[in-house]
């Protein structure tokens, strides 16, 4: 649809940015944390770092929220560490724990940042793992448990809460994340996903009991499905997968049922999980006020030709995708690559939000949105990541053209403040506005430098994304400057 006249962003809109805590705190087993199954992951690919000091956040906060109240956000979307809280994911409460997250709060208050809070970021209690992890359900009521000292410590400050960051791709690329055990069977896995969604409906019950005027909803990494051509067993694949990837962590989310295509596939495929009595209706009590989702691009799939036929894609999140007689990944030629194999789709972007929003009509916060790409330091010590700023000026645009088309979305967080350690590339894959001088195994002195997409973001800001033009110039202050 091609509009005459584009409607401006709410006045209100939260322009923000993300991180998660493992990726950027480090201090992995200061102040009484307990280990994650983060922190117990035993391989990471070759050549990258793991996340014992990642940005040193936790020690460095209060830089890095001036710089982000420099930069102009109105909205920082964080991870709390489940184990910096509660270290053996049960029992007895870090007092330390609470006191950073306190400090953390307190400080973006102090700059006006609106703190969005994601409860449980891929950091499963290893303790909790240790005995049966989410098969076990009374994980279930850890989890049920840790979000109450969270409404009751952080509930009068924090109005956005976010229950559980992509459980989707939890689920289906765990082993590529580095937090699934190897001997567990897709069977198995729904079982643990059924009993994140009863986590997740019990958390946001509770979160209306005890915090009526704050706002809760789930956080999956949503990625529209094309069909790799008009051919109808394509059309099919695509419906399969978006089923599968998409609709079915927002259906049980927003309605309290599973969707009925990936209800078939779960059957067809021997994974359906066992539904214990009175699930269903505590999936019904869930009712999210908002629906917040990360999106980097769409994926593309075709129908599989046969047994041995079903894997396919590129990338380094979803590496190869595919299902037997379900769909089968590939790529979609008409959308160009990030250095790492993400593809790049804008436009998928809008044609995303308006399906979410069409399907759920509840308000869209974006969570994740980012280039992740290998940042260097020129002469004059500036970090000029014109490629960043391109891709963010495309995807701010569509987000504009979705709102003219009647998507309600109140706020965009890009991925990510701060540079951060990649799960899957280390801390070459960088993502961030500020540039975090390390290497992969020589932490030098961990120094911020602004890149240049900081002070373009900061001029998107102030003009409310009117202004999305590159900057004119780039001079860093000396003081900040590496030479």
């Amino acid at each position: 649809m091609k509009h005459t006249q584009l409607k401006p962003f709410p006045k209100d809109f939260l322009w923000g940015a993300s991180t998660s805590a493992y990726q950027v705190e480090g201090a992995w087993n200061e102040d009484g944390k307990g280990p994650s199954v983060i922190d117990m992951r035993e391989k990471y690919p070759e050549g990258t770092t793991d996340y014992k000091v990642a940005s040193d956040h936790y020690h460095r906060y209060q830089e890095d929220i001036a710089l982000m109240a420099e930069m102009g956000i109105k909205a920082y979307r964080f991870s709390v560490a489940w184990t910096r809280i509660i270290p053996n994911g049960t029992g007895e409460v870090n007092p330390k724990g609470i006191e950073f997250y306190n400090h953390l709060i307190n400080e973006l208050i102090k700059y006006k940042i609106e703190p969005i809070v994601t409860m449980y970021h891929f950091d499963l209690p290893y303790a909790l793992q240790e005995r049966g992890g989410w098969s076990n359900r009374k994980t279930i009521d850890a989890f049920v448990d840790y979000a109450k000292v969270l409404f009751e410590n952080y509930g009068d400050r924090v109005k956005y809460w976010l229950t559980i960051n992509e459980q989707n791709m939890m689920i289906m690329h765990g082993k590529a994340i580095g937090i699934l055990d190897p001997n567990l069977g897709e069977r198995e896995l729904y079982q643990q996903n059924h009993h994140m969604f009863v986590a997740q409906a019990k958390v946001m019950d509770l979160c209306h009991q005890m915090l009526p005027e704050a706002l809760i909803g789930p956080a999956p990494n949503i990625s529209y499905v094309y069909p790799a051509t008009s051919n109808p067993e394509d059309v099919l694949a695509a419906q399969n997968f978006n089923a599968i990837r998409n609709w079915l962590y927002l259906d049980v989310a927003v309605y309290g049922y599973y969707n009925a295509t990936a209800w078939s596939f779960l059957e067809e495929k021997g994974y359906a999980p066992t539904i214990k009595d009175g699930d269903r209706e505590i999936l019904k009590k869930a009712n999210p006020d908002f629906i917040a989702f990360n999106y980097y691009a769409t994926k593309t799939v075709e129908a599989p030709a046969g047994e041995g036929d079903e894997k396919g894609g590129s990338g380094d999140q979803e590496i190869v995708i595919g299902e037997a007689g379900v769909y089968k990944g590939t790529s979609n030629p008409n959308l160009p690559t990030t250095d790492f194999g993400w593809q790049i789709d804008p436009v998928g972007f809008r044609i995303t939000l308006r399906e979410v929003y069409e399907r759920y009509r509840l308000p869209i916060i974006i969570t994740e949105n980012g280039l992740g790409a290998i940042d260097k330091i020129e002469e004059d010590g500036t970090i000029r990541d014109v490629y960043r700023i391109s891709y963010l000026k495309q995807h701010i645009e569509q987000m504009q053209l979705a709102i003219t088309d009647g998507v309600d979305i109140f706020g965009y967080c890009p991925w990510s403040a701060i540079d951060l350690v990649s799960t899957h590339s280390g801390i070459k894959k960088r993502y961030g506005f500020i540039f975090v001088d390390r290497e992969e195994f020589d932490l030098k002195e961990l120094r911020r430098i602004p890149k240049q997409s900081f002070y373009w973001y900061n001029k998107v800001i102030r003009s409310n994304g009117e202004d999305l033009s590159e900057l004119t110039e780039y001079v860093l202050p000396e003081s900040k400057r590496i030479m």
